[in-house]
């Protein structure tokens, strides 16, 4: 398995539970695009291992911190309000 296929499958992971949790839809356009972008970054490694891995942990950060569409919230948000933090 390539450096980069745990934390993209992290991201797809955090991306549709993030959706269902808050609109209740099974969106399977995520699982697609989430094996596409693994499959490229894997390719990617091939090239720079360096560059593929920073991308990956880049989309991961930005996964949890925007929101993924207007009107919803981000995960860390999500789970801020799931846990009753107040910010």
């Amino acid at each position: 398995m390539s450096a980069t296929t745990g934390p993209i499958l992290a991201i797809g992971a955090i991306s549709f539970g993030n959706e269902f949790i808050q609109t209740k839809n099974l969106n399977f356009r995520i699982v697609l695009a989430t094996g596409i972008a693994a499959g490229i970054l894997s390719l990617m490694e091939r090239l720079s291992v360096e560059l593929a891995v920073g991308i990956t942990w880049i989309a991961l950060v930005t996964e949890l911190l925007a929101p993924p569409k207007p009107g919803l919230k981000s995960p860390v948000q999500e789970l801020t309000s799931l846990l009753g933090i107040k910010g």
